[in-house]
C-alpha cells in the first residue's frame, strides 16, 4: 500500500508538472478545439491533456518500482519478472496509441488509418501471451480455444478503445469513468496480490485525477481549461482494456474465490460499450453514417432534460458505481449470462425513459411557445 500510495502520488505531481506546460504552448501556438453546432463548450480549449498522461504514468511507475529494486532488495524484481513481457509489449503499444491520439489531434487521421493502428496495437498484447480463455459461463461457454480467444481479445481492445474515445462528451466524463474503473481494478489487484497490476493501476489512476482537476475546474475564460483529447481517450482505454484482461487471466482463488472474473473484469467498461452499440444502432436506424459524430450519446440526453455538465456527470458517475457494485453482488450467485442480460435490460429501459422525458419536456417547451 506504500508503493500504490507513493506511485499515485507521484503521477499526479507530475501531471500536475506537465499539464499547465500542455496549455503554455496550446495557446502559443494557436493548437485549440474551436466550439462549432455540434460542441457545447464555450471558447477556445486546447484538446491535448492527453500528451501528459504516458509521461506522467512512465516516470511514476518506472521511478517506483526502480527506487524499490535499489533500496529494497529483489522483492519488487521477482514480482517484476511475472509481469516483464506484458508489461513491454504494453508499453509498445501504449507509444503507438499515444503517437497515433497526438497525430489525430494535431492535424487529424482518416478512421481507417486509427482501426489499422488499433489492430496493430490489440495484436502486440496478446503477442504477449494475454488473452481471453475463458468466458466464465458467459453464453454457457467455459475454455476458448486460442485461435478464437486471440481474435476476440483484438475485437475487444479496438472496441473499448473506440467507446472511452466517442464517450468523452462532456467535462470529466471519460476521466470520472475512468477513475471509478481504476479504483475498482486496484481494489481486486490488491486483493490478488497482483502488486505489478496494483500499481500500474495506481500510476494511472494518478495520472488522470490532476486532468480531471483542470478538465472540470478549469475555466475557458483564464485558459486553465483542457480537453483530453484523442491521445488521452486511446491511452487510458488501452491501459483499461489491458487491465480488464489481466483480471480475467488470474486465478479464481487470487481475487474472489466465489464470484465471476468474467463479471468483475467487465463491469467498470460496460456503461460506455453499451453506450457505443445503442449510438451505432440509433445511427444506422436514422440512416446516417454510424461513424460520424452526432448529439445522441447518453450525456447528450441528459443535457437535453436541461441539466447541467456537472449534474450529468454526477448522475453519470453514480450510476457507474452503482452498476458496480450490483454486478459485483450478483457474480457470485448467478450466472454471467443473465447478469449481462439485466444489464442490458437495464440500460435499454433508462435510454427508453430518458427519450420518453426528453419528448414529454419538449412537448411542454412547445405548447409554451404557441
Amino acid at each position: 500500500m506504500l508503493n500504490y500510495i507513493m506511485i499515485t502520488a507521484a503521477s499526479i505531481f507530475f501531471g500536475a508538472l506537465i499539464i499547465p506546460n500542455i496549455l503554455l504552448i496550446a495557446f502559443r501556438c494557436h493548437l485549440y478545439d474551436e466550439p462549432d453546432g455540434r460542441k457545447i463548450h464555450k471558447g477556445v480549449i486546447p484538446r491535448l491533456g492527453g500528451i501528459s498522461f504516458l509521461p506522467s504514468l512512465g516516470v511514476a511507475l518506472t521511478l517506483t518500482i526502480g527506487l524499490n529494486m535499489r533500496f529494497c532488495g529483489s522483492e519488487m524484481g521477482e514480482a517484476l519478472g511475472g509481469n516483464a513481457l506484458t508489461l513491454l509489449f504494453l508499453a509498445a503499444a501504449l507509444l503507438i496509441i499515444y503517437v497515433l491520439g497526438i497525430a489525430d489531434d494535431l492535424i487529424g487521421v482518416r478512421y481507417r488509418a486509427k482501426f489499422l493502428y488499433q489492430v496493430v496495437a490489440g495484436i502486440l498484447i496478446v503477442s504477449s501471451g494475454l488473452w481471453i480463455n475463458d468466458l466464465y459461463g458467459f453464453l454457457w461457454i467455459d475454455r476458448v480455444p486460442d485461435w478464437l480467444g486471440i481474435g476476440l481479445t483484438i475485437f475487444v481492445i479496438i472496441y473499448v478503445l473506440n467507446a472511452m474515445n466517442l464517450i468523452d462528451g462532456i467535462d470529466g466524463l471519460a476521466s470520472g469513468l475512468s477513475i471509478v474503473a481504476l479504483g475498482w481494478y486496484s481494489y481486486l489487484f490488491y486483493n490478488a496480490q497482483d502488486y505489478i497490476s496494483l500499481l500500474l493501476s495506481g500510476a494511472a489512476l494518478g495520472t488522470i485525477i490532476p486532468f480531471f482537476y483542470y478538465n472540470v475546474f478549469g475555466k475557458a475564460a483564464t485558459h486553465t481549461k483542457i480537453f483530453m483529447g484523442d491521445t488521452g481517450s486511446l491511452t487510458i482505454g488501452l491501459i483499461l482494456v489491458y487491465l480488464s484482461l489481466k483480471i480475467m487471466n488470474l486465478t479464481p482463488d487470487g481475487v474472489e474465490a466465489d464470484h465471476n472474473l468474467l463479471i468483475l473484469a467487465i463491469v467498470p467498461l460496460l456503461l460506455p460499450c453499451f453506450d457505443v452499440v445503442r449510438v451505432f444502432m440509433h445511427r444506422v436506424r436514422e440512416g446516417r453514417n454510424p461513424f460520424l459524430p452526432d448529439k445522441s450519446h447518453i450525456h447528450h440526453k441528459l443535457l437535453a432534460l436541461g441539466f447541467r455538465q456537472s449534474k450529468a456527470l454526477i448522475i453519470i458517475l453514480i450510476s457507474d458505481a452503482i452498476l458496480i457494485m450490483l454486478n459485483y453482488l450478483a457474480s457470485s450467485c448467478v450466472d454471467a449470462t443473465w447478469i449481462i442480460v439485466c444489464d442490458i435490460i437495464i440500460w435499454t429501459l433508462c435510454n427508453l425513459y430518458l427519450t420518453s422525458a426528453i419528448r414529454r419536456r419538449e412537448k411542454r417547451i412547445g405548447e409554451k411557445l404557441y
